[in-house]
C-alpha cells in the first residue's frame, strides 16, 4: 500500500505526453507544523504537552525525520489511576520510556497499516496493529480516536488510552496483569505490597 501524505495511491503510472499521473483518493493539503507544534496547538493534548516538556523530548519531535506519534489525549491520561500517573510523571526514566513507547521509528499513515503488523517503538518495544471492522486496533483495542494528522516530520494518531510499557510499571502492577496475581494477594495480606510498589 502506497500513500502520499496519507492519501492512498489508487492508480499509478498513467503516462502522458508531458509527464505521468498518479491517482490518489484525497486532496493533499499543505503541512507546516512539526509533530511538536501539533502537540502545542491541540487542546486535547495538554497533558501530553507537559509530559513531553518534562522528559526533554521536544527537540526530537521537532527535528527532521519521519516518526509516528501515537498521541495520548487528556482523556487517555485521565483513565489511569491518579497515583499511577503521579508516579510516572515524577520518575524521569519511566516517563521517557512511556513516551518512547508511543513513538514509532517510521511514518505510518492509517491507510498503510494492515492487520497483523508489528511496529517497533523508539523504546525498542513492539505494538501489534490489527482491525476491528473498519477501526484500527492497537494491542487488540480500538483506541485510535483521530488519525492521520500530518506533520513535517511524520504523522500523529490520537489515542484515547495510554500504552504503558512494562519498564514504566511497578512490580506490583506487572504482577497483577500476569499469572502470579494470586501471589500478589498473599503479599498484600502479609502487609508486604509496599515493597512491590
Amino acid at each position: 500500500i502506497v500513500t502520499v501524505n496519507c492519501a492512498r495511491l489508487l492508480k499509478a503510472d498513467h503516462h502522458a505526453t508531458n509527464g505521468v499521473v498518479h491517482v490518489i483518493d484525497k486532496v493533499i493539503g499543505t503541512t507546516t507544523n512539526s509533530i511538536q507544534q501539533v502537540i502545542e496547538t491541540e487542546e486535547s493534548l495538554e497533558t501530553l504537552r507537559a509530559a513531553v516538556a518534562a522528559s526533554d523530548l521536544n527537540s526530537l519531535l521537532e527535528s527532521e525525520g519521519q516518526y509516528t506519534l501515537l498521541a495520548p489525549t487528556n482523556e487517555a491520561f485521565e483513565k489511569i489511576p491518579q497515583e499511577t500517573l503521579n508516579r510516572i510523571l515524577g520518575d524521569p526514566e519511566a516517563l521517557r520510556d512511556l513516551l518512547n513507547h508511543h513513538i514509532l521509528k517510521s511514518a505510518m499513515c492509517a491507510e498503510a497499516i494492515i492487520a497483523g503488523l508489528t511496529m517497533e517503538t523508539l523504546e525498542g518495544t513492539t505494538l501489534d496493529v490489527g482491525c476491528s471492522g473498519e477501526e484500527l486496533t492497537l494491542n487488540g483495542k480500538p483506541i485510535i480516536a483521530n488519525k492521520d494528522v500530518l506533520a513535517t516530520n511524520g504523522v500523529v494518531h490520537f489515542v484515547n488510552e495510554l500504552l504503558i510499557p512494562d519498564s514504566a510499571k511497578t512490580l506490583f502492577e506487572l504482577a497483577q496483569e500476569s499469572e502470579v496475581s494470586k501471589s500478589m494477594d498473599l503479599f498484600r495480606q502479609a502487609g508486604l505490597s509496599s515493597h512491590l510498589t
